[in-house]
């Protein structure tokens, strides 16, 4: 039997119910992180803005709107978990 393949899809579930689903990814990737309000918009009316802010977290994302937050404010994030850890 061969092993099976596991994708993104499969083990992160929560990307099928993301508001992002199906919208250009250039959104997400602003230039500039201030322009980030279109995606931070989206985000915040997204069932899964939680999930997908650990994810990227955990997966040390460096670029993009991941859960509502720039990478900067995902720095912060950690910083402060760290600090209070």
């Amino acid at each position: 039997m061969l092993p099976t393949l596991t994708t993104p899809e499969t083990t992160d579930g929560w990307r099928s119910r993301a508001r992002c689903r199906g919208i250009d990814p250039v959104i997400f990737h602003p230039v500039n992180e201030d322009d980030a309000d279109e995606a931070k918009a989206i985000c915040a009316l997204c069932p899964v803005q939680e999930a997908c802010l650990e994810y990227a977290i955990a997966a040390r994302e460096k670029d993009g709107v991941w859960g509502g937050l720039t990478s900067r404010e995902r720095r912060r994030v950690i910083r402060r978990r760290r600090r209070s850890a």
